[in-house]
C-alpha cells in the first residue's frame, strides 16, 4: 500500500507540472482561439533566464524566478506584437503556422548559445533530505513545485472570473466582433494573453529544470508532451488543465510502477496516457471541461 501511495504522490507532482505547462496553451486559446506551438521554447527560455540570473549574477533563486517571469512576460508580448498582431482576422491555420515558424526560430537562437548544447543544473537551495509522510517520500523541490503551481493556477482562475481584464479576455474569446462593439480592444487582449502565458512558462520551466535538470531538448519537449493534457482537459478550461494534468501524471506513474516495473513491459508509461486520451475523447469530444458551442443558423 505504501508503494501505491508513493506512486500517487509522484503522479500528483508530475501532474501539477503538466498542468502549469499546459496553462500557457489554455491562456492563449481562451482569449484568441490560437494554439501556440512555440510554447515549449518559451518554457525553456524562462528556465535558462532563471538559471543565468541565479548562477551567473548571484541573485537569489526566488527573486530570479520573479525576474524571469517578468522577462518572459515581455518576450511573449513582443512576439505577439511583432509577429501575430498583423494576423488578427486571418484564418487560424495561418496563425498556427506562424507559431511553428517561431518555434524553429527560437530553437535556432537557443542552439547558438551554450544552453542549446550543454546540460546545467540549478544550485541546491532546499534541504536534500526528502519529507517522510508515513513511508511516502516527496522532495522539497517537488513540494515547492506543487505549491507554486497551486498558487499560480488559483491566481489565474481568479483573474479570469473576477477581474475586469479577465472578463474582457473571456468576452473576446466568445465573440471578437461583439467585444469590439462594446469598446474592448481585441489587440490588447491578445497581447495580454500571450504575456500571461509567458509568466506561466517561466514558472513551469524553472520547476522542471529544478527537478529534471536544465536540458534544452527536455524543456522544450514539454510543449508537445503536455498537448494531450490540454486536449483532454478542454482547450479553454483552466480547471480542465489541472484535472487532466493530474490524470495524466497518475496514469504515467502507475503504468511505470506496475506495468513497466512489475510486469517487465517497456514504454507503457508513454503510450497508455494517449490510449486513455482517445477513449475519453470518444465519449467527450470537447474534453472533460471544454465548452461545446452550438451555432444556430
Amino acid at each position: 500500500m505504501t508503494y501505491f501511495f508513493q506512486l500517487v504522490v509522484s503522479g500528483i507532482v508530475v501532474g501539477s507540472i503538466y498542468a502549469l505547462s499546459a496553462l500557457g496553451f489554455v491562456l492563449i486559446y481562451k482569449s484568441s482561439k490560437v494554439l501556440n506551438i512555440a510554447h515549449g521554447q518559451i518554457i525553456a527560455v524562462g528556465a535558462f533566464i532563471t538559471y543565468a540570473l541565479t548562477v551567473w549574477m548571484g541573485i537569489p533563486i526566488f527573486l530570479s524566478l520573479i525576474l524571469s517571469m517578468g522577462a518572459t512576460f515581455f518576450l511573449a508580448m513582443s512576439v505577439e506584437r511583432i509577429f501575430l498582431r498583423r494576423l488578427i482576422g486571418e484564418p487560424i491555420i495561418s496563425v498556427i503556422m506562424v507559431t511553428i515558424g517561431l518555434m524553429s526560430i527560437l530553437d535556432g537562437l537557443v542552439y547558438l548559445t551554450p544552453f542549446g548544447t550543454e546540460n546545467f543544473s540549478f544550485p541546491v537551495f532546499l534541504p536534500s533530505t526528502p519529507i517522510d509522510l508515513g513511508g511516502v517520500y516527496i522532495s522539497w523541490t517537488q513540494l515547492m513545485g506543487v505549491i507554486i503551481t497551486i498558487v499560480m493556477i488559483s491566481g489565474f482562475s481568479w483573474f479570469f472570473k473576477k477581474s475586469t481584464v479577465g472578463i474582457s479576455m473571456r468576452a473576446v474569446s466568445d465573440d471578437q466582433l461583439a467585444s469590439m462593439s462594446i469598446g474592448i480592444s481585441v489587440p490588447k487582449v491578445f497581447g495580454l494573453a500571450w504575456a500571461t502565458a509567458g509568466l506561466s512558462a517561466a514558472a513551469a520551466g524553472t520547476i522542471i529544470g529544478n527537478i529534471t535538470g536544465l536540458n534544452f531538448d527536455t524543456l522544450h519537449a514539454f510543449g508537445i508532451v503536455v498537448f494531450p493534457v490540454v486536449i483532454l482537459g478542454g482547450l479553454d478550461s483552466i480547471l480542465g488543465a489541472v484535472v487532466a494534468g493530474v490524470i495524466m501524471g497518475l496514469i504515467q506513474q502507475f503504468a511505470a510502477g506496475y506495468l513497466d516495473g512489475n510486469w517487465g513491459l517497456n514504454g507503457t508509461a508513454e503510450v497508455l496516457p494517449y490510449i486513455i486520451l482517445l477513449i475519453i475523447l470518444l465519449i467527450k469530444p470537447h474534453g472533460l471541461f471544454g465548452i461545446h458551442e452550438i451555432e444556430r443558423v
